[in-house]
């Protein structure tokens, strides 16, 4: 053996114990980061449980009916979260929110709340007792169109959204003849309230006389409705409502709003 080879072969070696230490090492980083992980997604288990016994409370509380509430926490890491008490994002969805509307049943299918600069305190959530508030809550909620047609009471009416517009079919009878009717509805909100006014209708077939003007304007009254909506939790108001491919999507908003009310 040469002097030349010897420091080729004394390398090799090291070389190996090199790689195996940095692979023992990322094997354990890699474990720790698990166990960092599983820890995070615990205290995020405990919080949202917590929660949502919480919101359960404060709905009862405010006589809102919906089905049972499922909680998440948003924002990362959630450890941290738990324990300052405070976060970024907390969402709510609400299913069948329903609300009495003369004798009928105005519901929204899904309720989805987004609760912003959640203020929950580990005490709280470890005792349920104490409040937790939210410095800002908005919520979505879509109404179909087919319980907004069953509300209208009109045979063969059909709603739908076109062009960004609330649109409405009918077959009306006009002038002794069966014609299918089509237009738009203006749509507003006003203390819970959604008001639908329907104008620019227009007959298929028909002569744009007076007298076929005065009966689609008879027509376009009697559909014309004002619908309370379900009472919101968290003291939301509706801010908007508008016509979807899906339904009608009502927008909420709120701030400051207590979550769980302290007792």
């Amino acid at each position: 053996m040469t002097t030349e080879e010897r420091p080729y072969q004394d390398e090799r070696p090291r070389s190996r114990r090199g790689r195996r230490v940095l692979v023992v090492l990322l094997v354990l980083l890699l474990g720790l980061v698990g166990l960092v992980v599983v820890a995070d997604r615990v205290a995020a288990g405990v919080a949202e449980r917590a929660l949502t016994e919480q919101v359960r409370e404060e709905l009862a509380k405010e006589g809102v009916q919906a089905g049972p509430p499922e909680v998440e926490i948003g924002g990362f890491p959630f450890a941290t979260q738990v324990l300052d008490g405070h976060y970024e994002r907390i969402s709510i969805r609400l299913t069948e929110v329903r609300g009495s509307v003369q004798g009928d049943v105005l519901a929204l299918p899904t309720l989805d709340i987004d609760a912003y600069d959640v203020t929950a305190p580990l005490d709280t959530l470890r005792s349920g007792r104490g409040g937790v508030t939210a410095g800002s809550v908005t919520g979505t909620g879509t109404i179909s169109y087919d319980s907004l047609a069953a509300r209208l009471d009109q045979e063969g009416l059909q709603l739908g959204e076109r062009d960004g517009r609330l649109a409405v079919t009918a077959p009306v009878e006009l002038l002794g003849q069966r014609v299918p009717v089509s237009g738009t509805a203006d749509i507003t909100v006003d203390q819970g309230q959604v008001s639908l006014r329907f104008t620019d209708l227009t007959a298929e077939g028909m002569p744009n006389g007076s007298l076929v003007r005065a009966l689609l304007s008879t027509f376009a009254e009697g559909i014309s409705v004002d619908l309370p909506l379900p009472v919101l939790p968290f003291d939301l108001t509706v801010s908007e409502v508008r016509p979807l491919p899906e339904g009608l999507q009502v927008t909420a908003e709120a701030a400051e709003v207590p979550i769980h009310a302290a007792s």
